[in-house]
């Protein structure tokens, strides 16, 4: 069971993103009216906005989080060329504001000469380090050297992927067998090219340099997003274009690969969906990998599944209303939206023993021709996978012994739990 709630957010034009700090308790929206505004969530399950202000020039495109152990940090991009970082500092004694926080900009990222299309924050064991990528092609890492003084930000890589650039997202694992890495989308609608690359980094070289090129994807993409690895030896990716994607990287040996050259993959499709008949616009995955959600402009959210099997399958369809899809009534987990310019549309899963409240905020209003995304995903922090115990609908030869479903309630973590 599912309870629509909406929040009227305030903003005066489309709301392009929403994120979620580490934690779920705090988040940021933005949109065309150039404003960012955070929100925090209340003991009784309300969100509050705390703070607003105008950030950009231009429609600001994404917002995201720093990890919390460098502070209350935010980052926005927009299409006025520029990136933007951002601080909350509580006010001192002697202030006017004692005991209320405000934020401030620490510094303006201006060396794009084009629309600035998303920034990420690298995973927090490389550091306090900012990946922004733009529409004349160009990815750009920056790095902060002192933590503590967010004002100095410098310059350390410049990529050009050769393609207009839509999206990024970094390769979370933190293994040491696993060199950094970061995937880039192109929403490029007039090459007829692989619109998905792979870059890493080398040691050797001290520079990122292009993995793979994923040339079956060929229309344009909107969303890249990596899967935690959880100590899986191959990489997981999602890709929303047209259809919904699962890509498989397994990193071939070093005997078979070039020992100085950037690590070769075998890249199998894991599965791929048309069930949106429409443009998918965000992916977004919980924590342990092992439930993708999808947002489309068909006004759902979709979530999917790999059994113990690793087929993946569609267990849950969610509208912002709350009204059931297809005769389902929906399954706990996220939820989609549909509000009008300034409106959240949230649901609340509220089956079981789920007193805290989770609230996803996927697809708003349809993007208008030639304008960005405004479709947005659960933090997969708040995503939860139900163990196989509770799922009844296992049946006939997709029922596996009692012996292998004692183990699937709590597998080794480079395995994918049983879901159906």
């Amino acid at each position: 069971m599912f309870v629509a709630r909406s929040i009227a957010a305030d903003h005066k034009d489309l709301i392009h993103d929403v994120s979620y700090d580490f934690h779920g308790r705090r988040m940021a929206t933005c949109s065309s009216d150039q404003s960012v505004k955070v929100w925090d969530k209340s003991d009784d399950g309300e969100w509050h906005c705390t703070a607003s202000w105008k950030t950009h020039s231009g429609s600001v495109w994404r917002v995201t989080w720093a990890h919390p152990e460098f502070g209350q940090v935010l980052a926005s991009c927009s299409f006025d060329r520029t990136a933007a970082v951002w601080e909350e500092i509580v006010g001192e004694s002697n202030d006017k504001q004692r005991g209320l926080s405000h934020w401030i900009k620490r510094t303006t990222l201006v060396d794009s000469r084009t629309s600035v299309t998303d920034v990420k924050f690298a995973p927090k064991h490389m550091g306090l380090m900012l990946a922004t990528c733009s529409a004349d092609g160009v990815v750009r890492i920056y790095e902060a050297p002192d933590v503590m003084n967010l004002s100095q930000w410098s310059l350390q890589h410049e990529i050009s992927c050769k393609l207009s650039c839509s999206c990024i997202s970094w390769n979370p694992s933190s293994s040491r067998a696993h060199p950094p890495m970061f995937a880039v989308g192109s929403d490029d609608n007039v090459t007829y090219t692989g619109k998905v690359q792979i870059f890493e980094y080398n040691e050797n070289t001290r520079k990122y340099a292009k993995a793979e090129t994923l040339m079956t994807v060929t229309d344009p993409v909107h969303d890249v997003a990596f899967a935690p690895n959880l100590g899986r030896s191959f990489h997981v990716l999602a890709i929303a274009t047209k259809d919904v994607r699962i890509f498989k990287l397994v990193p071939l040996r070093r005997e078979t690969a070039t020992t100085s050259g950037p690590t070769k993959f075998e890249v199998q499709v894991m599965a791929q969906f048309d069930n949106h008949n429409s443009q998918v616009w965000r992916v977004s995955w919980n924590i342990t990998s092992t439930l993708l959600a999808s947002s489309g402009d068909d006004g759902c959210v979709r979530l999917w599944k790999a059994n113990y099997m690793d087929n993946w399958k569609c267990t849950g369809i969610l509208r912002g209303d709350g009204t059931p899809v297809n005769g389902t009534s929906g399954q706990p987990g996220a939820a989609s939206a549909m509000g009008t310019s300034g409106t959240l549309v949230s649901q609340a899963a509220v089956a079981g023993a789920v007193s805290a409240g989770r609230y996803f905020f996927p697809h708003l209003d349809p993007p208008r021709t030639g304008s960005r995304l405004g479709h947005l995903l659960p933090p997969h922090s708040l995503i939860e996978p139900t163990t196989c115990e509770s799922e009844p609908g296992l049946v006939g030869a997709q029922q596996p012994p009692p012996q292998l479903r004692r183990r699937l309630i709590a597998p080794p973590s480079n395995q994918i739990t049983e879901h159906d």
